[in-house]
Order: structure tokens, then C-alpha cells, then sequence
């Protein structure tokens, strides 16, 4: 069995698009569109996904949760700066528990968390 995807109901389809998308750089694998639906595959060929969907319904309900979603980056330095030129705040972190991972987390447009991680070899 593997990891296919996570779906993250959103409340603005085009909002969580340029997050995810434009702002933090994950590709587009598939979208589509129609009856009151919009929804997005995001990440990298042969990779789990992350599914952002668009329900009319969803514009009057709260969205978030206990969901986390971990995202691995090169550089958590790097990161910081960007987040910074972008004015994203850092909701939590940077936190280094041990000396292979130090990781942050800023919230999407929705308020899921999202763990940014730089995994040290």
C-alpha cells in the first residue's frame, strides 16, 4: 500500500492555488473544474499529492482542523527569507529537535498548518 494524496477542502479555490502553487512552488499534476467544483492536484510525478477542492458549499462552512501538512525545503535559512519578502508569518519555530531536522510552521489560506522542513543528511 502507498500514499497517494491528502485533500484539503478549501473556501477560495484560486487563494489555496496561489499558495500552494505560486507562492510555495508545488507543481500542478491535474485540475479540473465544473458543477460548482474546482479542484487541483499539486506535487511532483510519482509523488503523494495534495488535493485542493473547491465545493460551493464550502464557502459558509469552517474549513480547518487538526491537519498538518509537511512539506520538505532545501534550506529552512533560505525559507525564513522568503517567508519574510512574502510577509508569511511563521506561526511556530523554527524548532531543531535534534541535529538532522529543523522545521517551521506558517498556515495556509484556510488555516491548515503547514510544516516547512529541511531534512540534514
Amino acid at each position: 500500500m502507498n500514499f497517494c494524496w491528502v485533500t484539503l477542502p478549501v473556501a477560495d479555490f484560486k487563494k489555496s492555488l496561489e499558495f500552494y502553487h505560486g507562492l510555495l512552488g508545488l507543481p500542478i499534476h491535474s485540475k479540473h473544474e465544473g458543477d460548482g467544483m474546482e479542484m487541483a492536484m499539486l506535487g511532483e510525478e510519482n509523488q503523494p499529492k495534495i488535493e485542493i477542492i473547491f465545493l460551493q458549499e464550502n464557502k459558509s462552512k469552517k474549513l480547518t482542523s487538526d491537519i498538518t501538512v509537511g512539506l520538505a525545503v532545501d534550506s529552512l535559512e533560505s525559507t525564513i527569507e522568503f517567508l519574510k519578502e512574502h510577509k508569511i508569518p511563521i506561526s511556530r519555530g523554527p524548532f531543531s529537535p535534534n541535529p538532522n531536522i529543523q522545521f517551521l510552521f506558517i498556515k495556509d489560506p484556510d488555516g491548515y498548518e503547514v510544516q516547512l522542513v529541511e531534512m540534514k543528511d
